[in-house]
């Protein structure tokens, strides 16, 4: 049999088969919707075979669509690991990779480990989805997105959750602030003054509402947000106080913030990556994901923050 079909339109029909929709895999290689369907009706012609069974709603693999999607799949997770590791290839490799990630993660994981991935692969184009844990698990779960950093799902009967380091909530105030100058500040403490908070849909309000329930005095928010780092700029426009976790603070040298730890009761939180179970990750996905793991391993151990086995 000639072949007729070439690896754009493989690539199409991974996409489609991967997302069950052909106007979002049209977008996600960057084709208009009538190239993209040109090209898997290129690719069934040349087969000689219906491989997809498709609705005005749905798509769907026929059974000789299902098997042919397990032998394009392994075909270009090959050809990604033979490019990949080509010297000087790597450097021209084009893809995409997505990653789910709680914002207050960003400052501390994403920006550092997105930097050096870029550097060994820069033609790979990352798209990072940030979003609240319940939203970063759903779209790690649905296949929106590679993997996910975040700090739910361990107990999640679908996901892998690798542990990459715990760290406890510190308080965030301005350096004029009186809470500035101590080695520590109990909540009861915190609570004394104008407190900012995430809103309600936050996993980690979640999270310290079930660790504060029945402390008395504790901390009652005047202003709420729904991420962390619009918390911290009204933290740092002199607003009030706040409790983050410490990875979402800046470096000690910061002009205008301090963290201070938070006591009585400790509370952490466990940041890890997550995976649907039973998904190969692509090539360029899985370097990104191994990048993470290499990042826990040799970084040293901030204030707050300690690696987790």
């Amino acid at each position: 049999m000639a072949i007729n079909f070439n690896l754009n339109d493989l690539q199409a029909f991974r996409a489609v088969a991967e997302l069950k929709n052909f106007r979002k895999a049209a977008e996600a290689l960057h084709v208009s919707q009538p190239a993209f369907s040109r090209r898997i009706e290129k690719l069934e012609e040349a087969l000689g075979v219906r491989l997809l069974d498709r609705t005005t709603r749905r798509v769907s693999l026929t059974s000789v669509g299902r098997d042919f999607d397990r032998a394009v799949q392994q075909l270009l997770d090959d050809l990604d690991h033979t490019l990949l590791g080509i010297r000087g290839v790597a450097a021209t490799r084009m893809g995409e990779v997505t990653i789910a990630c709680v914002p207050s993660t960003v400052y501390y994981f994403l920006s550092q480990v997105i930097s050096r991935y870029h550097e060994r692969y820069p033609k790979i184009r990352v798209k990072v989805f940030d979003a609240s844990a319940n939203e970063v698990l759903s779209a790690v779960s649905r296949g929106e997105a590679d993997f996910g950093l975040n700090f739910v799902g361990a107990k999640e009967p679908d996901i892998e959750f690798k542990p990459l380091l715990e760290e406890r909530f510190v308080a965030a105030c301005r350096r004029d602030h009186p809470l500035a100058s101590k080695r520590r500040v109990n909540w009861t403490e915190l609570g004394q003054y104008d407190y900012i908070s995430v809103s309600k849909a936050s996993g980690n309000r979640l999270l310290l509402d079930q660790a504060l329930s029945g402390l008395p005095g504790r901390p009652q928010s005047i202003y709420e947000t729904q991420h962390v780092t619009t918390m911290l700029g009204l933290v740092e426009a002199g607003l009030g106080v706040a409790a983050v976790p410490s990875s979402a603070m800046p470096d000690a040298d910061h002009p205008l913030l301090v963290s201070v730890p938070l006591y009585d009761p400790v509370i952490t939180r466990k940041i890890g990556l997550i995976r649907r179970k039973g998904r190969t990750l692509s090539p360029a996905a899985q370097q990104l994901y191994a990048f993470f793991s290499e990042m826990k391993a040799k970084r040293g151990k901030p204030a707050g923050r300690r690696a987790v086995s």
